[in-house]
C-alpha cells in the first residue's frame, strides 16, 4: 500500500484516481457480440455459453425442476439468513415510496406526480469468484416492492449447466419470474434486444466485469436504460486514534477481496495510526483464503495523511467513494459534512459488510467517482415518475397571460393559439 503524507493539492488528482480499465479497447469486441445476438438470437447466445462457460445447452432457461432441486440443496441456516435479509431490504425500500400529492400551483391549476413501476426489468448477476446471491436480493426485492410486472435474471452457469443453488433460491425468494443461464456481454445484449427465448427489457441492472460494463454503456446509447455507470468496487475509511485498528483493517480487506481491481483508501489526520494499521492489515491478510487476490487490490490502495478535518473532508468528497466508513471519535459531526458518497457507515460497529448483506440498504452503488452525480439503486430506480395536470377554464384564464406572453416571446404562435382558441370558446 502507498502511504501519502500531507499531499500538496496538486497531488489530489492522482490520489482520487481509480485503477483504470481501458474500455475503449473492448468496444469493438463488445459491439460484435451485441450485433451477433441481435442477428442470430438464441443460436448466438448458446454459442457464447459453449465458448465462455463450457456448457452445451438445449434450453437456456432454468427449469422448475432445477428451482425445486436448488431449494432442497440450500441449508436451513442460509435460507433463514436470506429471508431475514430480504425482509430488511424490503422494509427499507418500501419506506421510500412517496404518496401522491396534488398541488394547486395557482387557482384552478392542479399538478401531481404518480410513480409507475417499470413494466419489465432485467437483472444481471455475475459468476466469477463468488456466488452473489446477495446481489439477487438487492436488485429483485426493490423491483418486487416497486411492482415491476416482469423481472428476469441472467447469470452464467457452470460447465455442467448448473447455476449455484443459493442464487436460484434467492431469486425465487425475491420474486424473479424467469432465469437464464447466460453471462457476459451476451447476457446484456439478450436482455437489451430480446431473443427467441429471452425477453427484451426496458432497464438493465447489475454489476459485472469490464465486458459487461462496456455492453451496458453501449446498449444505454441505444434506448435501453441501465442502473448506473459502474466499475471496480471501492471503500474509503476515515479513522483516528480512537478507532479500533482491527476493525479498520477488516473493512479495508473486506472490500479489497472483491477483486484485483478493487481499491481501499484510508483518510486520517493522525500519523500515529499508520504503521500499526499496516501491520494489522498484513496480519489479517495472512489468514484470508483469498489473500493473493486481495493483495493485488492492496497494491493500488492508499493510506492518506491530511493536516486537518477540513482538508480531509474536502478530499473525501472529491474522491466520492462508493462506500464510506467513518470510524472516528466525532463520526456524526463528520458525517454531516459528507456530500459525495454512495453509502455511509457510521461508528465502530457498522461494517461495510452489513450494508452488503442484511441491514436493508442497497449495495448496488455508484463507483469511480460517479457518486458525485448518481445515487445507488433504490425504489426510484424501478419506477418512472409521470406528471399529471388538470386546469379549469378559470384556471387557464388566469394563466393565459403568462403562457401567451412566453409563447409569443419564443415565436411559437401555435403554442399561444392553443390557449387563445380555448378562451375564445364560449361553451
Amino acid at each position: 500500500m502507498e502511504v501519502i503524507k500531507y499531499p500538496d493539492r496538486k497531488e489530489w488528482g492522482r490520489i482520487v484516481e481509480r485503477p483504470r480499465l481501458d474500455v475503449q479497447e473492448l468496444n469493438d469486441a463488445v459491439s460484435a457480440v451485441l450485433a451477433d445476438i441481435q442477428v442470430r438470437g438464441d443460436a448466438a447466445a448458446k454459442a457464447y455459453i459453449s465458448r465462455f462457460q463450457g456448457a452445451q445447452l438445449d434450453d437456456m432457461e432454468v427449469s422448475p425442476a432445477e428451482m425445486a432441486a436448488a431449494e432442497k440443496t440450500v441449508s436451513p441456516e442460509l435460507k433463514k439468513a436470506l429471508a431475514a435479509a430480504r425482509d430488511n431490504i424490503a422494509r427499507f425500500h418500501a419506506s421510500q415510496a412517496l404518496s401522491i400529492k396534488k398541488i394547486e400551483t395557482s387557482p384552478g391549476v392542479w399538478c401531481w406526480q404518480k410513480a409507475v413501476p417499470i413494466e419489465r426489468v432485467g437483472l444481471y448477476i455475475p459468476g466469477g469468484t463468488a456466488p452473489l446471491f446477495s446481489t439477487v436480493l438487492m436488485l429483485a426485492v426493490p423491483a418486487q416492492v416497486a411492482g415491476c410486472r416482469e423481472i428476469i435474471l441472467c447469470t452464467p452457469c457452470a460447465a455442467d449447466g448448473t447455476v449455484h443453488p443459493a442464487v436460484l433460491y434467492a431469486a425465487q425468494l425475491a420474486g424473479v419470474g424467469r432465469i437464464f443461464k447466460l453471462g457476459g456481454a451476451q447476457a446484456i445484449a439478450a436482455m437489451a434486444y430480446g431473443t427467441e427465448t429471452v425477453p427484451a427489457v426496458y432497464k438493465i441492472f447489475g454489476p459485472g466485469n469490464q465486458y459487461v460494463t462496456a455492453a451496458k454503456q453501449q446498449v444505454s446509447r441505444q434506448g435501453v436504460a441501465i442502473d448506473m455507470p459502474a466499475g471496480p468496487s471501492e471503500v474509503a475509511v476515515i479513522a483516528d486514534a480512537s478507532s479500533d485498528l482491527a476493525f479498520v483493517a477488516s473493512d479495508f480487506l473486506s472490500q479489497a477481496e472483491h477483486g484485483a481491481d478493487s481499491q481501499s483508501v484510508l483518510f486520517t489526520t493522525d500519523e500515529t495510526i499508520l504503521a500499526p494499521l499496516q501491520a494489522e492489515i498484513e496480519r489479517q491478510l495472512a489468514a484470508l483464503p483469498r489473500r493473493e487476490l486481495t493483495a493485488k487490490a492492496l497494491a493500488h490502495s492508499r493510506l492518506v495523511l491530511l493536516h486537518d478535518t477540513d482538508e480531509l473532508m474536502e478530499l473525501v468528497n472529491r474522491y466520492a467513494p462508493e462506500h464510506l466508513i467513518i470510524q472516528c471519535a466525532d463520526y456524526r459531526a463528520v458525517a454531516d459534512r459528507v456530500v459525495n458518497a454512495g453509502s455511509v457507515f457510521l461508528g465502530a460497529y457498522t461494517p461495510e459488510s452489513a450494508g452488503d448483506y442484511a441491514s436493508g440498504t442497497n449495495h448496488t452503488l455508484p463507483t469511480c467517482g460517479y457518486a458525485r452525480a448518481y445515487s445507488g439503486v433504490n425504489l426510484d430506480s424501478f419506477v418512472r415518475k409521470i406528471t399529471f395536470q388538470e386546469i379549469s377554464r378559470d384556471g387557464l384564464q388566469g394563466l393565459a397571460p403568462v403562457i401567451e406572453t412566453m409563447a409569443a416571446g419564443e415565436g411559437l404562435d401555435a403554442h399561444k393559439n392553443a390557449v387563445t382558441v380555448r378562451l375564445q370558446n364560449k361553451k
